[in-house]
């Protein structure tokens, strides 16, 4: 017997490839970093702190939106940000402000602990543009992330 070409039984994955059952995604482990003193934080032993569960997510999130993207070959082409393809573009600060939306989001809905990014707001002061947008995980906690580029 031929198998059917539209099996009525079959479980289809979400447009964006991630299942939304969150007792599946595991949050792991990563290690905390000092992004304002560049290096890592360290125990009162000198061993590296370590970020567990939703700490991790954080770590993750605040990294993947300060590494460029393409720069770094030990990272996937889906993983970081492209605010440099903003500089001297002269693009408008509307069309400025939406895709640093569409890049933040992408950058961090890549992982499947993220369920979304929003509530985006923006301050500018000359050529440069500092925001910050809420991002959620799959067990509904929120973070506020906050960022910038110059243009």
């Amino acid at each position: 017997m031929v198998a059917s070409l539209f099996p009525e039984d079959t479980v289809w994955m979400p447009e964006n490839g991630v299942d939304s059952d969150s007792a599946d995604i595991t949050f792991g482990r990563s290690w905390l970093f000092d992004f304002e003193a560049g290096d890592f934080i360290f125990s009162p032993t000198r061993k590296i702190s370590t970020a567990v569960d939703t700490a991790a997510w954080v770590m993750w999130c605040e990294k993947a939106v300060r590494t460029p993207r393409y720069r770094h070959l030990i990272y996937s082409r889906d993983y970081g940000q492209e605010y440099d393809d903003l500089i001297g573009r002269g693009y408008s600060r509307a069309v400025l402000e939406s895709e640093i939306e569409r890049m933040m989001t992408e950058a961090l809905t890549v992982d499947p602990r993220t369920a979304g990014v929003d509530s985006f707001t923006f301050e500018w002061s000359s050529d440069a543009c500092q925001f910050t947008c809420n991002v959620k995980n799959v067990r509904d906690e929120t973070i506020t992330l906050e960022g910038g580029v110059s243009v």
